[in-house]
């Protein structure tokens, strides 16, 4: 696990970021759509009920774990929150038909008040923006009835990998990687299951890849600045040591982890 102090984290920069990339986050983030798809599936293999009371999305960004959440899961109340308020216009229209069974919440997760007795607390490409996941899980499953459930995916340490090879600071400050998910959960909720699939993205160019980044926002840390000259620099770099075919491959290192608290 990578792990950084606080004040590494700029909290402000990464809800700018994402706010930067809101109006294009939800087509182009194609990777985090099918990761949010999967959470669900294995959720439910692992014995989830299609029945839950009140459940917590934190993170929920345009809806792409939402919308699956209320297609394949039926919730009485669920509470969703982001630290971009400027979601809250895609999300009310995405949960129009559930609307009196639906409430918003923006702000860190860490900080914002928390609905008590959930029995599902979910979040999709997350966790990895937080910094002290071992203090978020303790404050999340404190809320989690006995029996309540746990559907959380981040990434791994190979998450973009060829970028920070190449010098690149846009990681986000805590990769996870599957082995390591044991330890930052309480003594009272097991672990039911994590898995890690590395996916692979190919990118003609690398305007085109960093487009996909801006696009997504999963650029928060970046502080780089492209010249033309710093660009092709960086592409002669990128091809020389990860050139595909005339293609530049990006690796995301996504890992999924279902818990329970025990009953």
């Amino acid at each position: 696990m990578r792990d950084h102090t606080p004040s590494l984290l700029n909290q402000n920069r990464v809800r700018q970021s994402f706010r930067r990339g809101l109006s294009s986050y939800h087509q182009h983030a194609s990777v985090q759509a099918e990761i949010a798809t999967r959470l669900v599936q294995l959720l439910r293999q692992q014995g989830a009920p299609v029945r839950f009371e009140n459940v917590l999305e934190f993170g929920c960004g345009t809806g792409h774990l939402t919308q699956v959440l209320m297609q394949n899961l039926d919730i009485h109340h669920l509470t969703l929150n982001d630290l971009v308020p400027e979601v809250a216009p895609g999300l009310s229209a995405l949960t129009a038909q559930r609307a009196e069974r639906t409430e918003f919440t923006f702000g860190p997760i860490e900080t914002v008040p928390l609905p008590l007795e959930l029995d599902l607390i979910t979040s999709a490409s997350t966790i990895q923006w937080l910094n002290d996941a071992p203090a978020l899980m303790a404050r999340l499953t404190a809320r989690l009835c006995p029996g309540g459930w746990l559907a959380i995916s981040g990434f791994g340490t190979a998450q973009f990998h060829q970028l920070r090879s190449l010098g690149s600071s846009a990681a986000a400050p805590s990769y996870v990687d599957a082995q390591d998910w044991s330890a930052l959960l309480p003594r009272d909720v097991e672990l039911v299951l994590v898995l890690q699939r590395p996916v692979e993205m190919l990118f003609e160019s690398a305007i085109d890849l960093l487009r996909h980044l801006r696009n997504t926002g999963v650029n928060a840390q970046a502080e780089q600045h492209w010249s033309r000259g710093r660009l092709k620099d960086f592409e002669d770099r990128y091809r020389s040591q990860y050139g595909q075919n005339g293609r530049l491959p990006l690796s995301y290192d996504p890992v999924w982890m279902i818990a329970r608290k025990h009953g």
